[in-house]
């Protein structure tokens, strides 16, 4: 019984879907865009080194996807575990804050990884506001882990979709 309830709850939580088919659109951009990445300009050539940074587009991308969502996710125990870190000590708050503030900036300044994770989270926020509604009973890191799983998988999806040839665009 609790095999079919799981398996109904897509029609009863539809921002699931949603969060499938951006998932699934992320995976497949990521999918178009990893044949155009370049060299980075002090690698030299653009052989073995342009190979290797082509293959890791699409698990750093996945990286990306995961920690985007178990941010959105369990907002309140990141948080959390964050402010007991930086209350310790002034020394720490003011590195954790220039840490944050130095890799966030300069992460978020090109626009295409800014756009991505925008969407991304809009899509979790929404889906997990859908299980809420719901009223599950929700293990934050049950929750975490399986909105990650379905994330995962429309990438996957995307990405199949790419490799197969049927989008000619």
């Amino acid at each position: 019984m609790p095999i079919l309830r799981l398996l109904l709850l897509p029609f009863r939580a539809p921002m699931l879907l949603v969060l499938l088919l951006v998932s699934a659109y992320l995976g497949f951009d990521w999918s178009n865009l990893a044949p155009q990445t370049v060299a980075l300009p002090w690698l030299p050539g653009n052989g073995q080194h342009a190979t290797l940074l082509r293959d890791l587009i699409i698990p750093l991308e996945c990286l990306q996807a995961v920690v985007v969502v178990v941010i959105c996710t369990v907002p309140d125990l990141v948080l959390r575990e964050l402010s007991f870190f930086m209350a310790r000590s002034k020394v720490l708050t003011l590195i954790t804050t220039l840490f944050l503030v130095i890799t966030g900036g300069v992460y978020l300044m090109h626009l295409n990884v800014l756009t991505d994770v925008l969407l991304l989270g809009a899509a979790v926020l929404l889906a997990r506001l859908d299980l809420i509604r719901l009223r599950l009973p929700m293990n934050p890191f049950a929750v975490a882990t399986g909105l990650s799983a379905l994330v995962l998988t429309g990438v996957w999806l995307g990405h199949e979709f790419h490799r197969s040839g049927l989008a000619r665009f």
